[in-house]
């Protein structure tokens, strides 16, 4: 009987499992959860692995409905006694968003590690390998129980809701705007430095809501809005600029689709802090509440509009109870 933690690998693709195809000339999905275990040197020392391939795409063909389900089978697998935690090998395009859905869904606390990589499988000097073992030691650790779902690259540990991708192509491309990382695996141990803070989980039994994003452009009016409404949206989520502030011309299109029960959500385009009513002129926050609107916090348009969808899904009833829906939001 092997005294090493359990740790369950899901993969679903990216780069981290893509290889050079001449005849493409580009990197196509080519790696198998399998030989991704089998690449890492050392990894059967860190924990005992179990892989599980749950899909095999490049990240930009996921979706919130495959997030939802890998959920729940993560959820299924941590359940057992012998499994400390899990990892989960994502494309980096939109691990931000995986990870922040799955963290919305856990309800276990037993840690999830999401990881990922910028060269492929084939790349000279691939990141993956490391990315793995540290993903891997992390999942497997005590320190990281209770910290919900984080993502790692780089030896450097991120909350869920904080962490960006914020370089096309640098492998140093993952940090967590303002607030920073909250951890990093070392040599020896995995080390913590802060709480992951603020985090909130829902538990739908399905994803019913549809969210659409609708961004801030110079210029821009409210057609984008009204299409959003007619194909069914049950919510909006608005990337506004700075404090969350729109072009003058989207505000009478908020105001039409709130009065249709369409929740609709002010965020803003930087990297840090919040949508508010700082000011009051047309197009502001303060304008754009006083039409029927609601604030969201720090998290991005995109993360937004994830939690709108699962709070909806769970409880659709908020769409008619502002005030509650902007405290959810608003964190």
């Amino acid at each position: 009987m092997s005294g090493k933690k359990k740790v369950i690998v899901f993969t679903t693709g990216g780069t981290i499992a893509m290889k050079y195809d001449p005849k493409v000339n580009g990197l196509v999905p080519a790696v198998s959860g399998e030989d991704l275990a089998a690449a890492v040197p050392g990894l059967d020392k860190v924990a005992d692995v179990e892989v599980r391939e749950f899909s095999n795409i490049a990240s930009p063909g996921m979706t919130p409905e495959m997030m939802f389900q890998l959920s729940k089978m993560i959820n299924e697998a941590l359940e057992s006694d012998d499994v400390a935690g899990a990892v989960v090998t994502h494309g980096t395009d939109t691990v931000e968003e995986t990870s922040y859905m799955l963290d919305l869904l856990h309800q276990s606390e037993k840690p999830v590690v999401l990881t990922a990589a910028m060269r492929g499988a084939g790349d000279t000097s691939p990141d993956g390998p490391a990315n793995i073992y540290c993903a891997v030691k992390t999942a497997a650790s005590e320190e990281a129980r209770g910290k919900g779902v984080m993502v790692l690259l780089n030896e450097t540990i991120h909350a869920a809701g904080q962490v960006r991708k914020t370089h096309s192509a640098n492998p140093a491309t993952f940090a967590s705007p303002w607030w920073g990382p909250i951890g990093y695996c070392d040599v020896d141990r995995v080390v913590f430095r802060r709480e992951p803070l603020n985090r909130q989980t829902f538990a739908p039994e399905s994803l019913t809501a549809r969210v659409d994003i609708v961004p801030a452009q110079t210029g821009i009016g409210r057609d984008y809005i009204d299409y959003a409404v007619a194909k069914g949206c049950k919510g909006i989520i608005v990337e506004g600029f700075g404090r969350g502030n729109i072009p003058p011309m989207m505000v009478e299109g908020i105001k039409d689709a709130t009065d249709k029960g369409v929740v609709v959500v002010i965020t803003t385009r930087t990297h840090g802090g919040r949508p508010y009513q700082v000011y009051a002129y047309p197009g502001s926050v303060t304008d754009s509440r006083n039409k029927g609107a609601i604030r969201g916090g720090e998290t991005s348009a995109a993360k937004a509009r994830l939690k709108l969808m699962v709070i909806l899904s769970e409880k659709p009833e908020l769409a008619g109870n502002r005030e509650e829906l902007e405290k959810l939001m608003d964190v």
